[in-house]
């Protein structure tokens, strides 16, 4: 179900799919964990982080990535990529957890910075604000933390939000 704010613009007042899956699924014991399996499954990609997602609500996702040897460079560090996945991951699923039911979005690039060593687990975040969800591009927000919260690597995905089009 929709509303009509003051500029005229319908906002969400139904969970979206995933939101309504993150919801019922976080209930059962371990469901976070669960969550975040599924999502892998919907993006396989993702799951060579193995990420797990902590927080989901409309506009904000948090996923983790555990220091491993499989997500390690050459100075044993988190690789960057690795960190972009997660970053990534926490996006997409943020945009689908939040975006208004007659639009929909795709990814058009990402830029990011890398602003300190990745010592430790990793803690992605993706957050937007309610107002962004308009169509035409879309910048969305990315950081990435150590354990201390410091910000290992800080940027910008731009999505490309368009209207759905019309059901025949």
């Amino acid at each position: 179900m929709s509303t009509i704010t003051a500029n005229n613009k319908p906002t969400n007042t139904k969970p979206t799919k995933v939101m309504s899956l993150f919801k019922r699924v976080t209930r059962l014991p371990f469901g976070n964990k669960i969550f975040s399996l599924m999502v892998c499954r919907m993006a396989p990609y993702f799951g060579t982080v193995k990420p797990f997602i902590s927080e989901l609500k409309v506009n904000k996702c948090v996923c983790l990535i555990k220091k491993r040897k499989a997500v390690h460079n050459h100075i044993k560090t988190v690789h960057v990529i690795a960190i972009c996945n997660g970053l990534e991951m926490a996006m997409g699923t943020m945009a689908e957890a939040s975006i208004p039911n007659h639009l929909r979005w795709i990814p058009k690039g990402m830029s990011v910075d890398y602003t300190a060593k990745a010592g430790s687990d990793i803690t992605c975040v993706a957050e937007v604000t309610p107002e962004q969800w308009v169509v035409g591009d879309m910048l969305v927000a990315v950081t990435a933390y150590d354990t201390d919260g410091i910000a290992v690597v800080q940027g910008t995905i731009k999505l490309w939000i368009s209207e759905k089009p019309a059901r025949k």
